[in-house]
């Protein structure tokens, strides 16, 4: 099996690198570097520094490595700059996600691995509820629309032209290297600035001082255990998530906790395109014998040790 990882320099695609190297699997990775860095990928795993929009870029990577699955994890991943500038989202997520598809054609590439958003294509989750992959998408962002537009894409390209597929609809994703200022993740926000001594921005759910939104937040290594699964023996839709939901504040709790610090909280309003609450049902992929192994405050604390030693 020889994978191609798109965006696997960045945050969950060099966590997913690492696995499926310990797994003993040819691994190649495909990234821009816009967000991710050229140290997240090993040594000795070839590198193309290619952006998914330059078609002919992507069809040498392609060439060159000849890949027989294809793991695609790069995307433009905000949903705040999807609001601000949807075009460049629409440009980066279809329009390059198409070029990679079209590459799998014509290289004739077994299956494909989706990372997929169930933190944002489901729209509001009800109290008390959880998203299942039953659920319709109501993408609220376009960041969102074109996750759900990718997804209806895949399952044309399996009928037409054979491609295996799956599309991980990840939760909040969190861990050790997720960079605050380019994957932007409350989790690696908070870290950084409570570890510096910095005030912290805690976004409304509804009015500001509240608790802010809740997310179902899954560690990384998690989700690379989801998606190696899912490369070998899963085809179709699964929620990664643990099936919890924790406030904004919550998060901050546990970092301040585990960073040992009191951080200065400052309360905005909310902010465009979110979601006030998203929580996932996991139970499709446990199905399948997949668990989140790392608890929330296990995964909080590795993360903040991670920053303790970057700051």
């Amino acid at each position: 099996m020889r994978v191609l990882v798109t965006g696997g320099a960045g945050f969950i695609g060099s966590h997913i690198v690492e696995d499926l190297l310990a797994r003993g699997l040819e691994v190649a990775v495909l990234d821009n570097l816009a967000t991710g860095k050229r140290e997240n990928v090993p040594k000795g795993v070839p590198f193309f520094r290619v952006d998914l929009r330059d078609k002919e870029g992507v069809e040498r990577a392609f060439r060159e490595f000849r890949p027989t699955h294809v793991s695609h994890q790069a995307a433009q991943a905000s949903v705040k700059v999807s609001v601000e500038d949807p075009v460049l989202d629409f440009e980066v997520n279809l329009l390059g996600g198409l070029n990679l598809l079209e590459a799998c054609r014509q290289y004739g590439v077994e299956k494909l691995v989706f990372a997929s958003t169930g933190g944002a294509i489901y729209g509001e989750v009800p109290e008390g509820e959880r998203a299942e992959e039953t659920w319709p998408p109501r993408p609220k962002s376009p960041y969102a629309a074109s996750k759900a537009a990718f997804e209806h894409y895949l399952s044309v390209y399996g009928q037409s032209y054979g491609l295996k597929w799956v599309s991980l609809r990840y939760g909040n994703v969190y861990g050790p290297r997720q960079d605050p200022h380019g994957e932007a993740g409350v989790v690696a926000i908070f870290a950084e600035r409570v570890l510096k001594g910095l005030p912290v921005t805690l976004y409304a759910r509804k009015t500001p001082g509240d608790e802010g939104c809740v997310r179902d937040y899954v560690y990384v290594g998690d989700v690379a255990e989801a998606h190696a699964l899912a490369l070998f023996s899963l085809e179709g839709i699964y929620n990664v998530g643990t099936g919890e939901g924790h406030t904004t504040r919550e998060v901050l709790m546990a970092v301040a906790e585990a960073a040992g610090k009191a951080p200065e909280v400052q309360p905005a309003p909310p902010r465009p395109g979110d979601l006030e609450r998203s929580v996932l049902s996991p139970l499709k992929l446990m199905a399948h014998g997949w668990r989140p192994k790392v608890g929330f405050q296990e995964g909080i604390r590795l993360t903040v040790d991670h920053f303790r030693g970057a700051v």
